[in-house]
């Protein structure tokens, strides 16, 4: 039998036991959430949505999944507003980043024989896809486009039998940092050049996705090579405070994706009310460019690199917790990040910002952080 109390107290030992948190009945300066833009510390759009036509006429679930349900509308109308955006490309809505992720990978590979080459830190979901996918798979240095360059052309040389599936995110969720994603799309042009067809690149933005990029489009849509992009996912749980994801591709890949994508084709569908928020909250985010600005700005006062997402490296899963606790009782929700979430060695504080926030609450936050050492 398996001895699961033996495993739980190795995880307390270790610093590593995750509990569900209780609200705090402390009022806190909240660092802890992906509510970039602060749309969800704005309860009016919601109180507005909800005593609108557009909730009353929206079913409050779709009781069926996509391919059976008979309510697509305000699905169908999500996904033609993001086409539009995206330049007229497919659109596919799922029920998470993780769904999106953990089945458009072993789909891609359903479609023929591939071979994955993916960064170091990619998320966990985009890891399970392709353990999913059965594919073969190597992972490159973090943000190492010359690393992927070798490693590219080593297996494209060794057998021509394959698709090359590059995986990468344009904004890490723990490390904060971003993808050259127009230095990645020159070398899979370079790389097509002299393999036609073989390569292809999936970009993951669902940190960037609300937050960075023409209208909030993402560091794709900022290149102006979208077309060059096979697959680009984002997700509506962040930056737009609603729920889902979608991916972006050409439509032949779409079509093949509703056919082939196991975490789409036997999910029941998200409600067709998220659906039609979402779509409020798209349009929204297009015209939300003095939050961007103001994001940037607080960002700034860590540093002239850093973005919305800044880690405090600790190394140690007793000391950031303990960091945690000291920063909440001093007003500052931040939340420890441990193993696995990162690798061991490499615990840290993770502080996102959201246009929420004032100058003076990420001041105070910064003199806090200084007065317990930890910057």
């Amino acid at each position: 039998m398996i001895d699961f109390g033996s495993l739980l107290d190795k995880l307390h030992r270790e610093g590593n036991l995750r509990r569900i948190p209780s609200v705090s009945s402390k009022k806190l300066v909240d660092y802890s959430t992906n509510d970039y833009l602060g749309i969800a510390e704005m309860p009016q759009l919601e109180h507005k949505f909800l005593e609108s036509q557009l909730a009353e006429s929206a079913p409050m679930s779709a009781s069926a999944s996509r391919l059976l349900a008979s309510r697509q509308k305000e699905f169908g109308e999500l996904e033609s507003r993001l086409s539009e955006l995206y330049g007229g490309r497919g659109v596919l809505t799922l029920n998470s980043g993780y769904h999106a992720n953990a089945g458009v990978i072993p789909a891609i590979a359903k479609a023929g024989k591939i071979k994955i080459l993916a960064d170091k830190l990619v998320h966990a979901s985009i890891i399970d896809g392709i353990m999913l996918s059965k594919a073969p798979f190597s992972r490159f240095r973090h943000n190492d486009l010359e690393a992927l360059k070798r490693e590219a052309l080593k297996a494209l040389e060794a057998d021509d039998s394959f698709t090359l599936l590059i995986v990468v995110e344009s904004v890490y969720s723990m490390d904060g940092d971003s993808c050259d994603i127009g230095a990645l799309l020159d070398l899979r042009k370079e790389l097509n050049s002299v393999y036609p067809g073989r390569v292809m690149v999936y970009v993951d933005e669902a940190h960037a996705f609300g937050v960075c990029g023409p209208a909030g489009l993402g560091l794709c849509a900022a290149t102006g090579r979208l077309d060059e992009v096979d697959i680009l996912m984002g997700t509506f749980g962040k930056a737009l405070c609603s729920s889902g994801a979608f991916v972006c591709a050409r439509q032949e890949i779409i079509d093949w994706l509703k056919n082939s994508a196991r975490s789409f084709i036997f999910s029941t569908a998200l409600p067709p009310i998220q659906a039609r928020w979402t779509l409020e909250m798209v349009n929204m985010m297009i015209g939300m460019d003095s939050q961007r600005q103001h994001l940037r700005r607080l960002a700034a006062l860590f540093g002239p690199e850093a973005g919305h997402i800044i880690p405090v490296m600790v190394g140690d899963s007793h000391k950031v917790v303990e960091l945690s606790r000291k920063l909440e009782e001093l007003g500052h929700k931040v939340l420890p990040i441990r193993t696995p979430t990162v690798p061991p060695s490499t615990e840290r504080l993770r502080i996102s910002l959201s246009a929420a926030r004032t100058v003076n609450e990420v001041e105070n936050l910064i003199a806090a952080l200084k007065q317990l050492n930890a910057i």
